[in-house]
Order: structure tokens, then C-alpha cells, then sequence
């Protein structure tokens, strides 16, 4: 049985990656993507859906299918505050995981972060253990929890720190700290296709180097 899959996201450096994939991908019938603004995108299998994410009863309808996606997060500097990126990082994604699994969708692939811990004292991988737990209890029949290191690619903005940083990352990590490899947009979002077409009951959560894995199945 071919499948719908829903993708949120889908601008961001893997999301570009996993529509891309999904649309090559004969296992999926139709990809519905919602977005801020225009893609641009014109494929037969895709669907656009122009949305305000805090408008939960413009989308909430629309969210119908197999398989919901979600590669959507930001940065501080993008949000422009700590509020603005939880809002994106964590209420967004979970209520388009609550109106999935309300909406019948029992398959979910999330990308959450390295290091992601609820109990955190870093902002970023508290909220990114927050949405993990969040989404956990749900009761998804497919769960997908991916936790990669640094990711790599071309991005639309510019970020110089993570420029600057990756080179040196690689190198350190080619040795030691393997786990921490930087990993590309594409083989996560290949990743998160590979958790959805081929489950595994006993594991929900990727760590690291095991989405380097995941992406090879």
C-alpha cells in the first residue's frame, strides 16, 4: 500500500532533503507539505498548504494521511527570542503530533537533537527533551525520535559559527567523540524515511551514530 505522508518543516535543511526524497520515493503516493509560504515546488505527488501554524483550525483538517514528518525547529537568533523559538521548537510540533494522532495518523518521525533531555540546564536541549517526552506518550504506533549531531548542507541562511565550527568538528571527531560526526540534511531526512518504512518495535529513539545506520537500512 502506497502512503499520504504529511511533512512540517519541509524549508529547513532537511526538510528540503525529505520532500525531495519522498517525491522520488515510489512507496509514497502523495507528500503534503505545509509551509509559511510558497515553495515553489510543482510535482504530481505534491500537495502545498499555505498555513499560520498557531492557527490550529486552518490545518487541523487538512492533516489527514499515513505518515506525519517533522523536521521543523529554528535557532534563537531566527526566533529572535527564547519564547518565539520554544513556540516553534515545541507547540508547534506538538500539536501538529496531537492533531495527527487525533486525525488517525499512526506513523510520526520527528528530528529532535543531540544531547535532548527534558531536565536540561541548556535551553535548547531541554525543549528538544520536552517535545521527545511529549511526543512519546501520544501513543503513535510508529515512533520515530531521530537524534543527530551537527547537520551539515546548504542552508538558506548563513550560519558562520557553524561554518567555522563543522571543519574542525569533522576532524576531531574522525578520532575521538565519534558520535558527535556531523551527519547531512539528506541522510537524516533518508533516515527518517527508513524509520517509517521499515519499524522497529523495540526502538523509537536514533542516537548519534545510530542515524548513520538508520539511513543505511
Amino acid at each position: 500500500m502506497k502512503l499520504t505522508a504529511n511533512v512540517i518543516g519541509a524549508t529547513g535543511l532537511t526538510g528540503k532533503h525529505l520532500v525531495q526524497l519522498l517525491l522520488e520515493n515510489e512507496n509514497f503516493k502523495r507528500v503534503r507539505i505545509f509551509v509559511r509560504r510558497s515553495t515553489g515546488l510543482k510535482h504530481p505527488k505534491l500537495e502545498e498548504f499555505i498555513v499560520d501554524f498557531s492557527n490550529t483550525g486552518a490545518w487541523e483538517n487538512l492533516l489527514t494521511g499515513d505518515v506525519l514528518f517533522s523536521a521543523l525547529g529554528t535557532t534563537l537568533k531566527q526566533a529572535g527570542s527564547k519564547e518565539k523559538q520554544y513556540e516553534v521548537d515545541f507547540t508547534f510540533n506538538l500539536k501538529f503530533a496531537q492533531k495527527a494522532k487525533g486525525n488517525g495518523i499512526e506513523n510520526y518521525a520527528l528530528v529532535s537533537s543531540i544531547g535532548a533531555n527534558a531536565k536540561s540546564n541548556l535551553f535548547y536541549t531541554r525543549i528538544k527533551g520536552e517535545l521527545d517526552y511529549a511526543v512519546a506518550n501520544l501513543g503513535f504506533k510508529n515512533l520515530v525520535i531521530l537524534r543527530p549531531s551537527s547537520l551539515t548542507g546548504d542552508r538558506d541562511e548563513t550560519r558562520w559559527m557553524e561554518k567555522m565550527s563543522i571543519p574542525v568538528v569533522r576532524f576531531v571527531t574522525k578520532f575521538v567523540f565519534k558520535k558527535y560526526r556531523p551527519i547531512g540534511g539528506k541522510t537524516v531526512a533518508q533516515a527518517m524515511i527508513n524509520g517509517v518504512l521499515k519499524p522497529n518495535p523495540d526502538k523509537t529513539t536514533w542516537e548519534a551514530e545510530e542515524v548513520f545506520e538508520l539511513a543505511e537500512y
